[in-house]
């Protein structure tokens, strides 16, 4: 089956594309290694003032428990969007001007 990204005549992984540029993918992802900051801090202003701050201020500990999953629910749908935007911003981005696929 060929490659969706570079057309390669070559085994595909679960995503259609060929190992090479899957490779180029993970080597190019690195380089935003920062955008799980903004998940993490939004997940954790959720949870610090629903999971911690209404308790505090006496509603019961159903809002406690409902703002840890808020949190968490925030922190990797964030993450998952962010992913998915990097990956179509891969997908636009051209293939470098030399690039022969390898054979496997």
């Amino acid at each position: 089956m060929a490659c969706t990204r570079c057309h390669a005549d070559s085994e595909t992984g679960p995503r259609g594309w060929c190992t090479d540029c899957e490779r180029q993918y993970e080597m190019w992802i690195r380089g935003y290694a920062g955008d799980i900051v903004v998940p993490v801090l939004a997940g954790m202003v959720i949870v610090t003032t629903v999971g911690m701050l209404l308790p505090f201020l006496g509603t019961g500990s159903l809002a406690a428990t409902i703002g840890v999953f808020a949190g968490f629910g925030t922190l990797f749908g964030m993450f998952k969007l962010r992913r998915s935007r990097r990956r179509q911003q891969f997908l636009t981005a051209s293939l470098p001007r030399a690039y022969l696929p390898t054979k496997t």
